[in-house]
């Protein structure tokens, strides 16, 4: 395998990230330009999840890259993921901005399948999953500092504008996918089986693991999407000076804590062991940065809670994939990662309406709790993630 392949796994995650905080990124403009509020932001984030959902479910993913190849997957998942945002940009109302929700949440998975199912193969020699899949998705936290600063700062420069904006973000991700035809790809299936998948649905770590990943990207996905409201709000409103680009400041201080802690984490040996424990006290930060974030009346101390729960959260998602991973033989690894992801886009697609819905009433900030109610979960859940000798099945 060459630099350019590492180089494409790398920005399939990075262009999957783009992906689940563009909505957060352009939440107040996208407000603005197409009269929405947040019930409706709420709803234009559940579709991408739902959608994800739906493709990971019926279209097999997994699949379709043990049959068409990862070059294909690739290059058609950075396609798609361009068109939607191209879409998103001149969307004239709320239901053409869905639809580009919804295809954008078909290159996501396009470019997640890719990306997820090459890094524990290709990255430290495939010997270490959880460490390999931290690095990787460290450039998943690397797109959750550019995107929203790139974007704030297009948006709020007279010469480009949101439409603008949301063009040269398009643009770069049909970059990756003009790229993504350079390199020879290893002839390694990602073992994704039907038959398969179904005898995985009767092992206790596989349940355990998808129910962790509901509860977390539920979390990940409620700040990656509310960050720039709940500090607006807490600023004084859209109309406050400073505070939107306040709110953008903070929300890529947030992808940078995540992509720090991933980067950070990677550098652990024998992190599949051990990383169970890891989850759970991460789980107890994050429980008290959320706390934080719901009871305080200042936008500094709110920001200092998020950093914190992003370099709390960064950890969280290789890691648990990686502990599974660990359970089995590699050949399952395609298999496991498609239903415990499956399982995990269940906890957006539900909370984000529920957060965006309840805070038309009652705010975004209180609306948060509602996260606060995963953290716990995610808490449970994580002491039973403790690996077990590999399994055969």
């Amino acid at each position: 395998m060459n630099s350019l392949t590492a180089a494409v796994a790398l920005l399939a995650v990075f262009t999957l990230a783009i992906c689940f905080i563009l909505i957060g990124s352009i939440s107040e403009e996208v407000k603005v330009v197409l009269r929405l509020d947040n019930s409706q932001v709420g709803t234009l984030a559940s579709t991408l999840f739902l959608t994800c959902l739906a493709v990971q479910l019926f279209i097999g993913m997994g699949m379709l890259v043990d049959k068409w190849g990862h070059k294909a997957m690739a290059i058609t998942g950075f396609l798609i993921t361009s068109a939607s945002i191209f879409g998103l940009a001149f969307a004239g109302s709320f239901s053409i901005s869905m639809i580009a929700c919804a295809l954008l949440g078909v290159g996501a998975m396009c470019v997640n399948t890719v990306g997820n199912t090459l890094i524990p193969i290709v990255l430290f020699g495939g010997k270490d999953p959880a460490r390999a899949s931290n690095f990787g998705n460290g450039f998943v936290g690397l797109a959750f500092v550019m995107t929203p600063l790139g974007l704030g700062y297009l948006m709020q420069h007279p010469a480009f504008g949101y439409r603008v904006a949301l063009s040269m973000v398009a643009g770069l991700v049909l970059s990756f996918g003009l790229l993504a035809f350079l390199p020879r790809y290893p002839s390694v299936s990602t073992g994704y089986r039907l038959a398969q998948a179904v005898g995985l649905l009767r092992e206790r770590p596989v349940w355990i693991a998808g129910l962790a990943l509901l509860s977390y990207i539920a979390l990940e996905s409620s700040f990656s999407t509310w960050i720039r409201p709940y500090i607006t709000e807490l600023s004084g409103g859209a109309d406050a000076s400073g505070a939107t680009r306040r709110a953008t400041w903070v929300l890529s201080g947030f992808g940078l804590a995540v992509a720090l802690g991933r980067f950070a984490t990677s550098t652990i040996r024998n992190l599949s062991r051990i990383g169970a424990r890891l989850v759970a006290g991460l789980c107890v930060v994050t429980i008290a940065a959320i706390a934080v974030m719901v009871l305080t009346t200042s936008p500094a101390l709110a920001a200092t809670a998020v950093l914190i729960a992003g370099l709390a959260l960064a950890p969280m998602f290789p890691t648990i994939v990686g502990v599974t991973f660990a359970q089995y033989e590699p050949r399952l690894y395609g298999s496991i990662f498609g239903i415990i992801f499956a399982i995990g886009l269940l906890g957006p697609t539900v909370l984000l309406k529920l957060i965006g819905h309840f805070s038309v009433e009652a705010g975004v900030q209180r609306s948060l709790m509602l996260a606060g109610f995963m953290a716990v979960l995610l808490l449970v859940l994580s002491w039973m993630l403790h690996p077990k000798s590999k399994s055969q099945t």
